[in-house]
């Protein structure tokens, strides 16, 4: 049904490069990006501006910013958090959310990947040789930092080692702590963009999935049901059974079995057999 519609990307950071493959291989849109588009002025992950919505919000806030700047049929905008893993606190995770608009229909889409292939981090260093350590564990040089020092001073997006040594030296080496930090911005951030391009894969695909209802677009997992039953004891475990697709038009849904086809949980997983 969006054959041949414009649909403008909201984006500063070069995320196009994955996202519009992704839609107009799928929906035969065209697709276009705003010229200096500032999404910066919802948040940044070097911290000058504090976002203040939760992704959801601040993508849709993003949508909005491009329509004024290019008005078209559709827009798409995607936000990135970082943090501790819900299950895994010690592990960080990348969790990118992409939300597509019909503003016409009044059809919002959204879809969210998750993954722990990121090099998310931050320390305070002291020597070079802490510094270079750091950088070897963020994948520097493919992947740029951010050097914080004293009274504000900031620099983002290092991509090498001359300059990252000149930065350290600039700011204060061995005199007090600089803060190091991985540089989050998807340009400079090849991991994060395959994460964000397997997230509009995923949505382009829902996209295209109509309600078997009413044929409203985006039809989806909206739900992980839990209670995979245990193996030894049969009792409902917190492992998910299945995933519920929901229409957000006409409220039609229906249960499908996990996708690589386990039916039961092993007891060390059950509450009741491994208390």
């Amino acid at each position: 049904m969006y054959a041949g519609k414009t649909l403008v990307v909201a984006t500063r950071h070069r995320k196009e490069s994955v996202i519009v493959p992704a839609l107009e291989t799928s929906l035969g849109v065209r697709c276009s990006v705003p010229e200096d588009l500032d999404t910066d002025l919802l948040g940044t992950f070097s911290g000058e501006v504090e976002r203040l919505d939760d992704p959801l919000a601040t993508a849709r806030k993003k949508c909005l910013l491009a329509l004024e700047a290019h008005p078209a049929d559709l827009v798409v905008a995607s936000e990135g958090s970082f943090g501790p893993h819900p299950e895994l606190p010690l592990l960080p995770v990348d969790e990118e959310l992409l939300l597509f608009l019909d503003p016409r229909l009044g059809i919002e889409i959204v879809e969210v990947e998750r993954s722990l292939e990121t090099n998310f981090g931050s320390a305070r260093v002291e020597r070079w040789s802490d510094l270079e350590e750091f950088a070897r564990r963020a994948l520097f040089p493919s992947h740029a930092l951010i050097l914080k020092g004293p009274d504000g001073m900031l620099l983002k997006g290092i991509s090498d080692a001359e300059t990252l040594r000149d930065a350290f030296s600039r700011m204060g080496a061995g005199k007090e702590p600089l803060t190091v930090e991985t540089d989050m911005r998807a340009h400079v951030n090849p991991s994060r963009m395959r994460v964000i391009r397997k997230a509009a894969e995923r949505l382009a695909e829902r996209i295209a999935t109509p309600c078997p209802s009413c044929t409203r677009p985006g039809f989806g997992v909206t739900e992980a049901l839990r209670g995979l039953p245990c193996t030894s004891c049969g009792i409902p475990t917190r492992s998910v059974r299945g995933l519920l697709h929901r229409c957000a038009g006409c409220g039609h849904f229906k249960e499908y079995p996990r996708p690589d086809g386990r039916r039961t949980e092993d007891p060390m997983h059950c509450d009741w057999c491994n208390p």
